[in-house]
């Protein structure tokens, strides 16, 4: 076989190893077949270079990048929304919101969790990557007691818990910058290389708010949410049923016509009652109903 025709089903099966982020085997192939003599030095180093930058191309996201995308992306929120200048308020959704964090299979990330007050009548909630997490003074209005607030915060919680907002991002976009990242000239950026990891942090940036803003998550990215905001709750000592309370108030408001914030982006309200009842049916969760709770709700956001 001639060389260059074993240079090139080697490098197809090393492509195909790239992929799966198996350096270290790249790096075994290649020292056998530098020891063989079928490829030169100078196309082991090549390749084992291949090797480790698509590597780093091929990663999931750290927990730090996801807070930065994060933090990017609340910032865009609050380019079309304004903060809620309610300190007592705020600090109640905190409470409520940390407790739940501190009770999902998340609880420890890079830079914490964080909940905020939208400044409009719209009803919604939005879960940034990496913990930031709004609720809007219009979807706090149709939480009737603190259970129901539990449940909102709790859903926008598994969203981050599951990475929900990262799934949003084209997977080339984030490829391509890591490749940037991951070269050997990262050190020493040009401004032709820097300007397209700019471009490429603001695409995926613009990403994961078209979602959270416009097209919402799939119906199943929903009801897995809503499966997670039950476990949660449950292991806080809230009532699931704050869940299916709201999710029935809801489900009346979309049949009903209702087409604003929230019944925009999350379509099939109907479908994830009857998702989040089964569930609770199937673990037998009782309803606790909890006087102090009622009492601390109708004091702070009544």
């Amino acid at each position: 076989m001639k060389k260059g025709v074993f240079c090139t089903a080697a490098l197809s099966f090393l492509l195909a190893l790239f992929l799966t982020g198996c350096a270290e085997v790249v790096q075994m192939g290649t020292a056998v077949g530098e020891g063989m003599g079928k490829i030169s030095k100078e196309d082991r180093e090549a390749i084992d270079r291949m090797a480790k930058q698509t590597a780093k191309a091929a990663r999931p996201m750290t927990e730090q990048e996801e807070y930065y995308v994060g933090r990017a992306v609340a910032a865009t929120i609050l380019g079309r929304y304004r903060l809620y200048s309610n300190e007592r308020l705020t600090a109640y959704v905190n409470s409520i919101g940390q407790a739940l964090a501190l009770a999902s299979d998340r609880s420890y990330i890079f830079g914490g969790y964080d909940f905020a007050i939208l400044d409009t009548e719209e009803a919604n909630a939005l879960a940034c990557p990496g913990g930031m997490i709004f609720i809007t003074r219009g979807m706090l209005k149709k939480a009737q007691n603190e259970d129901q607030l539990a449940a909102i915060l709790a859903h926008e919680v598994a969203h981050v818990n599951h990475k929900d907002g990262l799934a949003s991002i084209q997977k080339s976009r984030w490829v391509e910058a890591l490749s940037i990242l991951g070269s050997e000239t990262a050190r020493k950026l040009g401004g032709a290389e820097m300007t397209k990891l700019v471009s490429l942090f603001e695409g995926s940036v613009d990403d994961v708010a078209k979602t959270l803003l416009v097209n919402g998550y799939s119906r199943e990215q929903e009801m897995e949410a809503d499966l997670g905001a039950l476990a949660f709750l449950n292991r806080l000592g809230y009532s699931p049923y704050g869940l299916t309370d709201s999710l029935e108030k809801m489900a009346r408001e979309q049949t009903g016509g209702s087409k604003q914030g929230i019944f925009a982006t999350h379509p099939g309200m109907n479908q994830r009652l009857a998702s989040s009842k089964s569930a609770i049916a199937k673990n037998q969760w009782p309803r606790k109903d909890d006087p102090a709770r009622y009492r601390r709700f109708r004091e702070l956001a009544g």
